[in-house]
């Protein structure tokens, strides 16, 4: 009795709509565990990439120094690629002065438009598949629903068809309506966790990447307004170890 009442047995029984309901809470469990675990250890690799560039670059002497480590292309980050598109921006206006439309409003500007772009950029990235783990959590609940209902609907079915609500006549549908509800919630769970755990983080991340973005404009506005007025490049290494991480305002 309880091999005829099982899994195998449901399986067995379900009709096409069911089929339909297990196939799209399937999709929904891979493609949440999928993004869950791709975006986890991406999180992390991530994480530790700039834990030890922030230690490199607030331990360096100069932003010269950070540039030419930079060049190199060893740092694949938010904060290093951040970071060079600030110092690009200064270059490239120093250059061309307010030639170029970008450059229009004066340096400052410019690089405050350069770094806001790349914490947009940024943001656009790591809120990639959050879409896809959102919907599994939302949605799944109510499909399991949705089959749980179509079970107790084949219930009543049988119910009508025997003339009496025996177990044997309503186990089935009953249990395929369990099922249903439990698959559902099942799906959803995970997807809901891991949801609001990469939204934490990613609130989190870009408080400290904007941080970051004030910390480099204070670096290079200072450090610009320095060598105009004293002519020599050296002042602005005297100017970076300035400003320490402690000093820093989001």
């Amino acid at each position: 009795m309880e091999q005829g009442l099982g899994f195998s047995n449901f399986l067995a029984q379900v009709d096409g709509v069911g089929i339909s309901v297990l196939v799209l809470l399937l999709a929904l469990s891979v493609a949440s565990w999928y993004l869950i675990l791709t975006k986890s250890i991406s999180n992390y690799l991530t994480g530790r990439h700039a834990d030890a560039f922030l230690k490199r670059f607030w331990s360096a002497s100069s932003l010269q120094e950070v540039n030419s480590t930079l060049k190199e292309g060893s740092d694949n980050n938010a904060f290093a690629q951040l970071a060079q598109l600030a110092m690009n921006a200064a270059v490239d206006s120093e250059k061309h002065g307010l030639q170029k439309l970008a450059a229009a409003g004066g340096a400052s500007e410019f690089i405050t438009r350069v770094l806001r772009n790349g914490l947009d950029q940024e943001a656009t990235r790591v809120e990639n598949g959050l879409t896809v783990i959102a919907s599994a959590g939302s949605a799944a609940p109510y499909i399991g629903l949705f089959g749980t209902v179509w079970g107790i609907y084949h219930a009543l079915v049988q119910i009508g068809l025997s003339g009496q609500g025996t177990l044997d006549k309503v186990a089935g549908p009953v249990g395929e309506a369990l099922i249903m509800t439990a698959l559902g919630l099942a799906v959803a769970i995970p997807a809901v966790l891991a949801y609001n755990t990469f939204v934490r983080r990613n609130r989190i991340w870009l408080a400290r990447l904007d941080a970051f973005a004030h910390d480099l404009f204070v670096l290079i506005a200072v450090g610009a307004k320095t060598n105009s007025s004293a002519g020599d490049e050296r002042q602005l290494r005297v100017v970076a170890p300035m400003i320490t991480p402690s000093e820093r305002r989001l």
